[in-house]
């Protein structure tokens, strides 16, 4: 600012271009005062309009939850158990008869057979030349009783004449009947041969599945071979599952099963026709024996896995993203009537497509946090949004 020098009388006097003296330093004096306000108002208005501006800020900071009341819902209790796949009734099949050397077998495994069908031939050729020979002795025994019935017929006219005697006629009649039980000895002992020559051939018991072969044309057979053909009657399957003694204590004859093959996706509808009534001692498991229909991917033999349902429970559901964990278990955060987050340790029971059975620690009622679980601490406030269960349980 430019300040003119004028002289008043032996004075000079400092003042503002184009004023006089005495009013420019009035007017120095009213600037800085006005100054000193302004920068006095600012100072305040800086210091206490912050302070009351800060509590709204704190009330839009705080986080934002949706949070979901579980209520009660009926879920299944599901077992999973492990074991092997086998024939729900295995037929092992020998020798029936006395032998001998295999010309034939007419079977492979995996094929299909009826009852009475013959697997596999034995050879018959010494068996064959002694039921004609047996076939032989019957027609020379029919032959003979026919002659000795001949010599009755016609004694019996000649003792009327008086020319044969009563004895005679009773001697006939035994020599008769000896000749008839003769017929019948020899048309049993064929019938008893041709039987014997039938068992030669190894035939299926029942109608069923071939699984195994342990024989080959030229192979010579006995009563003492041991098992030749192993099949699977009607083609019917099971899983023998592993189940431990307190899992076992739930199941019962008709439990639904779900049956997965080790190394395929493909799973297979069963149910458990037989629990077992004993328990192994060393394992302390039992075998729950899941029948199943035939499937080409049902190998007898192979490992498989089974969820068996045993039954079902009411208790709290919630979302996978609701449950937490750490080194002291599984919890969840629960929002209390003061909008402060509690965390309160659960149990966690099925997990299923529809979200997590919580066994323990919630009773439906309260309001849990449904997910950005891991960004809250215990006691911390926070403003709750309520959404539907079945929704959220759907996610």
């Amino acid at each position: 600012m430019n300040y003119e020098t004028r002289a008043v009388g032996n004075e000079e006097i400092l003042g503002l271009p184009g004023e006089r003296g005495p009013q420019g330093r009035r007017w120095g004096l009213i600037i800085g005062i006005v100054v000193a306000v302004a920068v006095v108002v600012l100072a305040a208005s800086w210091m206490f309009g912050g302070k009351k501006t800060e509590t709204p800020k704190a009330v839009e900071q705080l986080p934002l939850v949706s949070v979901v009341v579980p209520g009660r819902s009926t879920v299944a209790r599901t077992i999973t158990a492990t074991g092997s796949l086998a024939a729900r009734r295995e037929m092992p099949v020998g020798v029936a008869g006395e032998g001998g050397m295999i010309t034939r077998v007419l079977v492979e495994p995996g094929q299909w057979v009826a009852k009475g069908q013959v697997l596999a031939l034995v050879d018959r050729s010494v068996q064959t030349q002694t039921a004609a020979s047996l076939e032989a002795q019957i027609n020379v025994a029919r032959s003979d009783a026919a002659i000795a019935q001949s010599e009755l017929d016609r004694s019996k006219q000649l003792v009327e004449r008086g020319f044969v005697s009563k004895a005679d006629i009773e001697r006939r009649t035994a020599t008769r009947d000896a000749a008839l039980a003769r017929v019948r000895v020899a048309q049993a002992t064929l019938g008893e041969a041709r039987a014997r020559n039938n068992r030669l051939d190894i035939r299926a018991p029942l109608a069923g599945l071939v699984l195994t072969r342990s024989v080959e044309p030229g192979q010579v057979v006995s009563s003492g071979s041991g098992v030749l053909f192993r099949l699977a009657e009607g083609g019917q399957m099971e899983l023998r599952a592993q189940v431990s003694e307190a899992d076992l204590r739930g199941l019962h004859v008709g439990s639904r099963a779900q049956v997965t093959p080790v190394g395929g996706g493909e799973s297979f509808s069963g149910e458990v026709w037989q629990v077992s009534p004993v328990i192994d001692p060393q394992t302390r498991q039992g075998i729950a024996r899941v029948a199943l229909s035939y499937n080409p991917a049902l190998r007898p033999g192979g490992f498989a896995t089974a969820a068996i349902v045993a039954g079902s429970t009411d208790v709290p559901q919630l979302p996978n993203a609701a449950i937490q964990s750490d080194d002291k278990g599984n919890y969840v955060y629960v929002v209390g009537p003061d909008d402060k987050v509690v965390r309160r340790s659960v149990k966690v029971g099925e997990v299923s497509d529809r979200g997590v059975a919580i066994a323990e620690g919630l009773n439906g009622t309260e309001k849990v946090v449904q997910s950005a679980g891991a960004f809250l601490n215990a006691g911390q406030k926070v403003k709750p949004t309520l959404v539907k269960a079945d929704a959220d349980i759907k996610r």
